[in-house]
């Protein structure tokens, strides 16, 4: 079965507006979208210390099967983050270390496997921001089918081509890009007010001070 291609068209985020997205962790991103829009706890980076921020293109890939993936990081752009629903499946990798090496000399911003994948070490060596769900040894099937530039639902979040993936130690989180205007001012007013209460615990105060909660004696 072939992988079909969408045609998937999105607004090209400039760098200036993608480094000031740098500046904005996924905690604070999903609390400004009403806490939606976090991939399940499931979704993990292979090392820690490592980060995402750039904008999505997506690939639904048929079970243990890689075709549709490596299609997808021949064709994309510097900088843009490869989200692969695998369908969750734990015991057949889907990505391996010579797609990390095409994907990092491509300058590719990093991937999110709902699925397995393999070559760690590999993954590790090349400083490719890897987040999955799971690693094992048994390598993938090629060229069974798949979708690339569809709209996928994977780990607990909705993902389209062009949306804004940020990911850190604490994990994925997706901002649809048609609200990514208004989140990231809304992400950069949080900010702002959490530096307030970190001066506000500095000088004294305590949470249920600055937050006024309310408690009640029983006797």
């Amino acid at each position: 079965m072939a992988f079909q291609k969408l045609n998937a068209p999105f607004l090209k985020l400039s760098a200036a507006v993608l480094d000031e997205w740098r500046a904005i962790p996924p905690a604070v991103a999903s609390d400004c979208l009403n806490r939606t829009q976090a991939m399940s706890a499931v979704i993990k980076p292979v090392s820690t210390g490592i980060t995402l921020c750039g904008q999505a293109r997506t690939v639904t890939a048929m079970a243990g099967d890689c075709g549709s993936i490596c299609e997808l990081i021949g064709e994309a752009q510097a900088g843009e983050i490869i989200v692969v629903d695998a369908g969750g499946v734990d015991d057949t990798a889907v990505w391996g270390g010579i797609m990390t090496a095409e994907a990092a000399h491509r300058k590719l911003g990093g991937a999110v496997v709902f699925g397995a994948i393999r070559d760690v070490e590999e993954v590790r060596q090349l400083q490719f921001n890897m987040f999955c769900k799971a690693v094992v040894p048994r390598g993938p099937h090629h060229g069974f089918g798949g979708i690339i530039d569809g709209a996928i639902s994977m780990a607990g979040a909705v993902v389209r081509p062009g949306d804004i993936v940020l990911g850190n130690d604490d994990g994925v989180v997706i901002v649809p890009l048609e609200r990514a205007e208004e989140t990231l001012a809304a992400a950069q007013a949080h900010i702002a007010k959490e530096k307030a209460w970190l001066d506000g615990i500095r000088s004294g105060q305590t949470i249920q001070q600055m937050f006024n909660m309310q408690t009640s004696a029983h006797k």
